[in-house]
């Protein structure tokens, strides 16, 4: 074993001393990406199988979402809990913890009976995965801060990023051979091959020293902390509010485009893959321009961008219902602004709260799920039939992203201009 549970944590990591330079291995890096990335391969692998889905256990287009909604929200509390046990108990325990018990739901998701456990099952899958997406932001945060955290949550959405891209094709290709159960036998595969990879090289980045015994007495003053954060609620909310327009796409697409659009399951995943690259092509833009505007910046350009994205898409939708090529467009710059808002407001977030980083991370993933489950019933209150629901929802959680930017920069701060500690 590569990463032993007694690894010394520095006092402050190297990047923030030096030029911006990483302070965790490439491999290591990689791996935390894989480890975000459980929420993209949990709802986007067995879009393409939804409406299939929904046939075989009898449910509405409307119902086949909460399924969506269902695993959003384990994904929400579970990052409540497996942010401050993380502090607690150290990083590594919980992550392999949780990947044990995702392969578990995942097994038990391909064998439901029926509708009502599926969607219990899907609960259960979220608040598994969510343990190595809260704590992944921990350890890095643990070895690094300011712009230096900025560049590495830019290179995790990097690997989180080819989620998109590849879930929902391997989902449609694994279509042609087996049906929706068979892509949470997949799901169940992909989790052991994490199980083994973080075993290996994901590494004790809180020294025992280093981590609270209070209980909960310590979580709730952690949690009492970030709440009172006006800086740090503004920009999870920032974040928060673009992704879950994300999430809005994701849980209307596959009625959208299969069913008033008529593509095939295998050209919807093309489709919606697509706007994965735009997510690595606009973390590269991102990356580009830190060091010259800062996060804060960076921040406020893509929140703007993905905003006029969404009024061009609700435009046409309101205009031109059956024109697919407007949609896609706007669709594309919506997904790929997250590249770039999701990196600057995490680390714009969890800048001043290293000594409670799992805490902080876990509250930021439980806002950023909880707003992003709303999402799916929403976009499904017309029914398969209407994209407008989609569009206005949409513009509604971009509309109001942008109001909680213009509240960071009110504020006057930026990553690294406030002391660490309160």
């Amino acid at each position: 074993m590569t990463a032993s549970d007694t690894e010394p944590a520095t006092a402050e990591p190297p990047a923030v001393q030096g030029s911006g330079r990483l302070a965790l291995p490439g491999a290591t890096l990689a791996v935390l990406g894989a480890l975000s990335a459980f929420a993209p391969l949990s709802t986007d692998m067995y879009l393409p199988g939804l409406p299939a889905m929904a046939r075989s256990l009898h449910a509405s287009a409307s119902s086949a979402q909460l399924t969506l909604s269902s695993c959003l929200i384990g994904l929400a509390i579970g990052q409540l809990f497996a942010g401050p046990l993380s502090d607690a108990l150290g990083r590594r325990r919980p992550v392999l913890l949780g990947l044990g018990a995702f392969i578990g739901a995942s097994v038990l998701c391909e064998l439901s009976p029926n509708f009502g456990v599926l969607l219990a099952m899907r609960f259960i899958q979220g608040l598994a995965g969510a343990a190595g997406i809260a704590i992944a932001r921990a350890i890095v945060r643990d070895r690094t801060q300011g712009i230096a955290a900025a560049r590495a949550y830019a290179l995790l959405m990097v690997v989180t990023g080819l989620g998109p891209i590849v879930a929902p094709v391997a989902g449609g290709l694994l279509l042609r051979i087996t049906d929706w159960r068979g892509i949470f036998a997949a799901l169940a595969i992909l989790g052991a091959v994490m199980l083994l990879t973080a075993s290996v090289f994901v590494p004790e980045t809180l020294a025992p020293a280093a981590r609270h015994s209070g209980g909960l007495r310590t979580t709730r003053s952690a949690l009492g902390v970030l709440v009172r954060d006006r800086y740090y609620l503004a920009n999870i909310f920032a974040g928060a509010l673009s992704a879950a327009a994300l999430l809005a796409w994701i849980a209307a697409s596959p009625f959208v485009l299969e069913h008033i659009h008529h593509l095939s399951p295998q050209l919807f995943s093309v489709a919606f893959a697509a706007n994965g690259v735009g997510l690595l092509v606009a973390r590269q833009i991102g990356a580009r321009f830190i060091g010259r505007s800062g996060p804060a910046g960076v921040l406020r350009v893509g929140q703007l961008t993905q905003l006029a994205a969404a009024i061009w898409t609700l435009a046409f939708t309101l205009l031109d219902p059956s024109a697919l090529a407007p949609l896609l467009v706007g669709v594309f710059v919506i997904v790929a602004s997250v590249g770039v808002i999701m990196p600057m407001a995490t680390a714009l977030a969890m800048n001043e709260h290293r000594e409670r980083a799992g805490s902080a991370s876990g509250l930021l993933g439980f806002t950023q799920f909880t707003l992003s489950s709303l999402a799916a019933p929403l976009v499904g209150i017309a029914g398969a039939g209407s994209a407008l629901p989609m569009a206005l929802t949409m513009v509604a959680f971009t509309l109001v992203a942008a109001l909680a930017t213009l509240t960071v920069r009110a504020s006057g701060r930026s990553a690294g201009s406030a002391p660490a500690h309160r």
